[in-house]
């Protein structure tokens, strides 16, 4: 049962590829391009970007959580340093997509 969040998470992480694949395919039926242009390579780097952030705030919100349930009196000790490390987390999210806009449009 522990895979099946994994297994989902790989599933939408891997969503952008079906979609830029369909473009790709209309569009090689019409001229000989190959396989890896700059749309997969966008798709691919986007969608592996988000996977590590979303594993990492899931993880980071669900032991911070655990954390303040097993003593309440510490949670404005835990928030700071949650918050904190959930902003890291979402910044590397944010430098995927700088790195697939430059991949895009470079």
């Amino acid at each position: 049962m522990k895979k099946f969040p994994l297994l989902l998470g790989a599933a939408f992480a891997l969503l952008p590829l079906a979609a830029f694949a369909q473009e790709h395919m209309a569009e090689a039926a019409t001229a000989a391009t190959p396989l890896m242009d700059k749309n997969f390579a966008m798709a691919f780097a986007m969608g592996m970007g988000a996977l590590g952030p979303g594993i990492g705030v899931g993880l980071i919100g669900s032991k911070a959580l655990e954390a303040i349930g097993r003593n309440p009196e510490a949670s404005s000790k835990v928030q700071t340093p949650m918050i904190l490390c959930l902003a890291f987390c979402e910044a590397i999210a944010i430098y995927a997509l700088v790195v697939s806009l430059i991949v895009k449009f470079v």
